[in-house]
């Protein structure tokens, strides 16, 4: 049998034959379809560990995006251009990126309850404590601390939930997990708007995350249920060394070509996330029949983002779930065909900014909702093509590459090109408000080409998922206690 790298269990199990490993995964999966869309078997202990998580995925995203939306008040403030603006999203994903691997290790052989803890406690402390920070240099050291508190979080909660369930309960349960990003990252903006609106400084928006960060420690810590390993499936499956978990991370096409797909997603989210709003706000001040404010823009971005969120991470959850039955290379294929129809959309929405008022929100939204369909999918995915006691690991190994290569550099990238066009299209004199606009639309128009190659990603995994899941069904069939 083909176990794809998987070293053999140290326990004392014998494994079966070829022949046998086709009837124990049989087993194993007709054992598991029992309980496959049945939620009234899920316990209490259950929903109240995915609702802390989700809740926790929330904040964890709304103090993401707090600073976006007050981007241009910190821009004043600290007197720095478009560059220097993603730069500081770009020190907290490349602080994020880099810990998550250690996370990913730590996550798959102690206790997840404990990291976590610390993980949430030190991003809420370092975002408080950042937020009466004068010094630029210093406050984007911060944000870069905040981003390993948050790595700590992001690289594990998703196992948690995959310990606790399989099949369509798992999927439902992470499109409930996941949904949180989209909304999360809305109620950023308002809450960062809003509050810096009410006490005429942006800093108070950054100070109401903590405080509820403190809430989701004590809920980890105290309420949270953290399963075995593998509970769910009955995996008996013991930790390999790490060279071993990242030799057949590497090997594995499905996760290795889905994480590739998903780094265009996480590029194209990340600088449409930073800079969606003040764009939209540029091209609305041109307009002479339109009064609005950056505050507002980004109430109405982030409202948008949490609708977006709310209708395409379910529907994308119960499409592919309904699809998956009939045709087994939805996953993959759903999350393709959704981002080759939001990159035209994304396309119309930023060319139509500057002459109509309300055509742009509308077609940023079809946008986002397109986009969204593949947030529990790829978790999904994700989960279901690699063993147990590797998902950590592979989910901080998704995590590294998705960043590395998406939105860590994407913010700082949209800027640098906008600075760079603004030069040359004024290369002696202070930038007028068209030239200011249109050099920042010309850079986010790479954002659109970056969607078609993260569709292609995607229907390149479809050639695989099928016999990736089968060599995992069959690695944990023949180590588990089937009855």
């Amino acid at each position: 049998m083909d176990q794809s790298g998987i070293t053999p269990n140290t326990s004392n199990q014998q494994l079966v034959i070829n022949s046998d490993n086709d009837s124990a995964t049989a087993l194993l999966q007709e054992k598991q379809a029992r309980r496959r869309d049945n939620l009234r078997d899920v316990s209490l202990v259950e929903y109240m560990t995915v609702g802390i998580l989700c809740f926790v995925n929330l904040i964890n995203y709304m103090d993401r995006f707090t600073l976006a939306g007050v981007l241009s008040d910190v821009q004043d403030e600290f007197g720095i251009d478009n560059a220097m603006g993603g730069l500081l999203q770009t020190v907290f994903v490349v602080a994020y990126m880099v810990f998550a691997p250690l996370f990913g290790y730590l996550g798959d052989r102690y206790s997840r309850r404990i990291i976590m803890s610390y993980g949430v406690a030190l991003w809420s402390l370092t975002t408080f404590l950042g937020s009466f920070i004068d010094n630029f240099v210093v406050f984007t050291i911060f944000r870069g601390l905040v981003g390993i508190g948050e790595a700590s979080y992001s690289t594990i909660a998703p196992t948690i939930i995959s310990d606790l369930f399989v099949g369509n309960v798992r999927s439902k349960m992470l499109a409930f997990f996941y949904f949180a990003i989209p909304v999360g990252s809305g109620l950023g903006y308002i809450v960062g708007s809003v509050a810096g609106a009410a006490a005429g400084n942006w800093r108070w928006g950054l100070r109401i995350t903590p405080f509820l960060g403190a809430v989701a420690v004590a809920l980890i810590m105290w309420v949270m249920e953290d399963p075995k390993r593998g509970q769910a499936e009955d995996s008996q499956m013991k930790p390999s060394t790490y060279k071993d978990d990242i030799r057949s991370i590497i090997r594995n096409p499905s996760f290795m070509l889905s994480t590739l797909a998903f780094t265009c997603v996480a590029f194209v989210a990340g600088a449409l996330a930073w800079w969606g709003p003040q764009f939209i706000y540029l091209g609305l001040k041109m307009q002479e029949d339109v009064n609005i404010t950056q505050e507002r823009v980004s109430q109405i971005f982030g409202v948008i983002t949490m609708a977006a969120g709310l209708l395409g991470v379910p529907m994308g959850a119960w499409l592919g779930a309904a699809l998956v039955k009939r045709f087994p290379r939805a996953h993959p294929v759903l999350c393709g065909a959704g981002l080759l129809l939001s990159a035209p959309a994304m396309t119309l929405g930023l060319v139509l900014v500057e002459g109509y008022a309300y055509a742009p929100f509308v077609l940023m939204f079809i946008a986002e909702v397109a986009l969204n369909l593949n947030w529990a999918i790829v978790a999904d995915m994700s989960l279901y093509v690699v063993i147990p006691p590797r998902r950590s690991t592979a989910e901080a190994f998704q995590i590294l590459i998705s960043h590395m290569l998406g939105d860590a550099g994407s913010p700082y990238l949209v800027g640098v090109i906008s600075e760079s066009l603004k030069r040359s299209l004024s290369p002696e004199e202070q930038p007028s408000p068209q030239v200011e606009f249109s050099s920042l639309q010309y850079a986010l128009f790479v954002t659109c080409f970056v969607e078609v190659i993260g569709g292609i990603f995607f229907l390149l995994t479809a050639i695989y998922i099928v016999r990736d899941k089968l060599k995992v069904d069959r690695a944990i069939a023949v180590t588990s206690k089937i009855v």
